[in-house]
């Protein structure tokens, strides 16, 4: 078992808070090339002795190529994440953006980023369940359900209204330079993290 970190937005955190939220889709960087288009699964890297993900392209019987790709910070089934999320320190311990967000408290103190938040700030801990690889577009209506997104549209199995809510959140993560290599309509290759919530580990 390993403890890594994992980063969330407000809205996410508050999501899984909520205990609607029990899944992740992060882009796989880079992006297989075009030779290799089959996903392979995973196979043990001879030099750091870790689990890395593999496409895989046939050129013939007799020959053919991998290309290897790593999931974000190694996540592996059975590793502990603690969740980053934005924070501050006060004398009495940390306070949570998304509790000052949730309940409207007015407040003009800096805030710090998520990126930047010890283990030690970390009240959200999770488990990974399982790590795969698919295009964005081969979500499901249970996978868009499991990313958090609770609207009517999802409840009612409407899948058709349902993608278009997936369509626009997955591009509002994606930097306005690369809508052609990470967006929609690009349909790239995905991790698909799946977790439960966990408690802290003992001694951590």
């Amino acid at each position: 078992m390993a403890i890594k970190p994992i980063l969330f937005n407000t809205e996410m955190v508050r999501a899984i808070l909520d205990g609607r939220k029990t899944c992740t889709r992060r882009l796989i960087k880079p992006q297989p090339d075009k030779k290799h288009i089959y996903p392979l699964g995973f196979v043990t890297d001879s030099t750091e002795k870790k689990e890395v993900g593999c496409f895989g392209f046939a050129a013939n019987e007799y020959g053919g190529s991998i290309q290897y790709v790593k999931p974000p910070y190694r996540y592996a089934p059975g590793d502990i994440l603690y969740v980053r999320e934005t924070w501050k320190k006060a004398p009495n311990g940390y306070y949570y953006y998304e509790d000052w967000q949730r309940n409207d408290i007015a407040d003009v103190t800096k805030w710090k980023p998520s990126i930047h938040m010890p283990k030690e700030a970390a009240r959200i801990w999770l488990k990974v369940a399982d790590v795969r690889v698919e295009r964005s577009q081969e979500i499901t209506i249970d996978g868009i359900r499991n990313e958090g997104i609770s609207s009517m549209a999802v409840h009612a199995g409407d899948m058709e209204i349902a993608l278009k809510e997936w369509k626009n959140l997955w591009n509002s993560t994606i930097k306005k330079n690369r809508p052609d290599s990470y967006g929609w309509d690009a349909n790239p290759w995905v991790w698909v993290i799946e977790f439960e919530r966990c408690e802290k580990p003992e001694g951590v």
